[in-house]
């Protein structure tokens, strides 16, 4: 495919079709108010599509799914998690994780590789030590067993399953995505359970990362602000699944718009000299970067 900003037909061939065949309007807009009243203010008007019985193994009744009060109540404690200090805390995370990453590329140089792979595994990282504190291995399990049934999921996203049948027989792929649910749901419970265990005092000391806001909304006694189990654990699985896939997705867009305009890569390069230096990014700095900014809003 040449390179090309005719992009549309491409990445989104489906709305280009019903727009040349039935001379649709579609309407995309990123303004927060219009966002806001459409996933806040109006679910009746504009409702959430239903996700297919195999995307909801993935990201149960989460933020990506829910709607009205309950996603308002469940984006406060993400929008709690992810504010402007809590994001400068989590620099040092970030460092470690991608100095991890560069040192892997400098032996690979000169050599080709997939960047959107490398970046999902970065981001992937970076999403279990700043949201969950979680370790290598646990990290590698519940990806690992996200990606199988993300696959399934997409291999049956156009497969029709008729009610009566399903409810007396199950096609292979229902049977493995079953039982993947059940090991992320297990997966999941034991880094909840562990978290538990290490804490002591008070219910809302369970930590200040997403993973910590979600237990204590677990434990507390409000009603109004109460978490059950099973929406821990569908939040926990919408962040480790779409935390990290529309940031990777980011990262390597960004990285292909650099390739092509070198101009642009060269000024960012030397903003970054003159305002970082050689040592490691911090807020201050990274507030300063005006031109490095610009790709990721292109």
């Amino acid at each position: 495919m040449a390179l090309t900003h005719a992009i549309f037909p491409r990445v989104m061939p489906h709305v280009y079709s019903w727009i040349n065949k039935y001379d649709e309007k579609i309407y995309f807009s990123i303004d927060p108010e219009i966002v806001k009243e459409v996933l806040r203010n109006s679910e009746k008007a504009f409702p959430k599509g239903k996700p297919t019985n195999f995307f909801k193994k993935i990201l149960g009744d989460g933020l990506v799914t829910t709607e009205s009060e309950k996603w308002a109540r469940q984006r406060k404690l993400a929008n709690y998690a992810f504010h402007g200090e809590s994001l400068k805390n989590m620099i040092p995370a970030l460092v470690v994780s991608v100095e991890t990453m560069l040192e892997k590329w400098k032996a690979r140089e000169g050599k080709k590789m997939e960047v959107f792979q490398e970046f999902t595994l970065l981001t992937s990282e970076v999403i279990s030590r700043t949201a969950f504190s979680s370790s290598y291995l646990e990290r590698e399990k519940i990806f690992d067993l996200l990606t199988k049934l993300s696959l399934i999921a997409s291999r049956n996203v156009f497969k029709t399953r008729l009610p009566i049948i399903s409810r007396f027989w199950k096609s292979s792929d229902e049977i493995e995505s079953d039982k993947l649910a059940k090991m992320i749901y297990d997966s999941v419970m034991k880094i909840v359970k562990k978290r538990e265990e290490i804490v002591t005092g008070e219910a809302d000391s369970f930590g200040n990362e997403f993973l910590g806001l979600l237990v204590n909304a677990y434990h507390d006694l409000d009603e109004n602000n109460k978490l059950s189990i099973q929406d821990l654990v569908d939040e926990s699985k919408t962040f480790y699944f779409a935390g990290h896939e529309t940031t990777n997705s980011l990262l390597a867009w960004t990285i292909l718009l650099l390739a092509v305009h070198t101009d642009w890569q060269e000024k960012a390069r030397r903003e970054v000299i003159e305002i970082i230096g050689k040592g490691n990014p911090n807020s201050e700095g990274i507030a300063k970067l005006k031109t490095v900014s610009k790709p990721f809003k292109s």
